[in-house]
């Protein structure tokens, strides 16, 4: 098993990680993976969403990968941000073997609030029913159901490489949209890139954790404030990108609120109109998603008609505790 996210130590500021495996070695992830599937007998057809994000892949499956088939992988997520599979066979795998795989790029986690599988809480379920009006309701107080964020950040050790695969989708409808945090970084002026370097903000589960009591949901423990830098580098590509969402970041450390608030939301405007540094997936049976939460973040949409199921299922492998390295320019 690859050693991802097995420890917490905190890194030295000028040096990287070396807990990634062989593939952080590799000077070109997209490449070498590609070569890695075409040795392992795939005939793999490759589509990019944009320059910047997202890459479909068809003709491998990622039930069949060899470990070093997997260390690529993770490095070609961090490089691509999402990586789209097609025709897979994962949602019909026994669950014990796609926790397997998953467990692979580290220690799972597991849903302070989610709905699971009885007896495999390492499995997050993603369920909206037939006659479940949420949507609609949630549009009587709100123009957009789009809500960026990245998994649970308010974790010490938030997820790393993200497995979301689906088992029933609507007709039309229900895609989701992935934003590129390591490009919405560059976007900035070096000045500004500079002056949000060794800024730390709170990430906060309280909140989720609160509603989660509000509905007579389940909450299997108390929930837990985290504080990580906005600028958060990659460990295996060296890469910097923002590391703040609205839906669990609450405000910067040693900031005003007026200060905190205006700052914050200048960078989620920024995020949310980056369109072109944004990918959408449309679901389709046999689909599953591969994305790096670290550099990722996302938001579901609910557009599709009442009277459809939506169901997919998340396996979420921790990744190290985010730090970040010295500006660079």
């Amino acid at each position: 098993m690859a050693p991802i996210a097995t420890q917490t130590a905190t890194q030295p500021s000028n040096v990287l990680p070396n807990s990634f495996g062989n593939y952080k070695e590799q000077a070109a992830g997209a490449k070498s993976f590609n070569k890695k599937l075409e040795e392992e007998g795939a005939s793999v057809k490759r589509e990019d969403f944009t320059a910047t994000i997202g890459t479909v892949l068809s003709g491998v499956q990622l039930s069949q990968l060899s470990d070093a088939g997997k260390d690529q992988l993770a490095l070609f997520a961090a490089q691509r941000n999402v990586v789209v599979f097609r025709d897979q066979d994962f949602g019909d795998l026994p669950i014990e073997k796609a926790k397997e795989i998953g467990g692979y790029f580290g220690r799972h986690h597991i849903h302070p609030t989610s709905g699971a599988p009885p007896g495999h809480p390492e499995v997050h379920v993603v369920h909206r029913g037939a006659d479940d009006r949420s949507g609609e309701t949630l549009l009587e107080t709100r123009n957009s159901t789009v809500a960026w964020h990245s998994d649970v950040t308010y974790e010490k050790q938030p997820p790393g490489t993200t497995f979301l695969y689906i088992l029933d989708t609507p007709s039309t409808g229900g895609d989701t949209l992935f934003c590129n945090m390591v490009e919405a970084y560059r976007r900035l002026s070096p000045g500004f890139r500079e002056r949000l370097h060794g800024l730390m903000a709170v990430h906060s589960g309280i909140e989720q954790a609160d509603s989660a009591k509000a509905r007579d949901s389940v909450l299997r423990r108390e929930p837990v404030t985290s504080v990580h830098p906005l600028v958060r580098t990659h460990p295996a590509t060296g890469d910097k990108a923002l590391y703040i969402n609205p839906q669990f970041t609450r405000y910067i450390v040693g900031y005003k609120k007026e200060e905190s608030d205006n700052l914050l939301k200048f960078l989620y405007d920024h995020i949310a109109f980056g369109a072109d540094f944004q990918a959408r997936v449309k679901w389709a049976k046999g689909t599953v998603v591969v994305w790096d939460n670290r550099i990722t973040t996302h938001s579901a949409t609910l557009d599709w008609a009442t009277g459809q199921r939506r169901h997919l299922a998340r396996i979420t492998p921790q990744a190290e505790e985010p730090y970040e390295t010295p500006f660079e320019g």
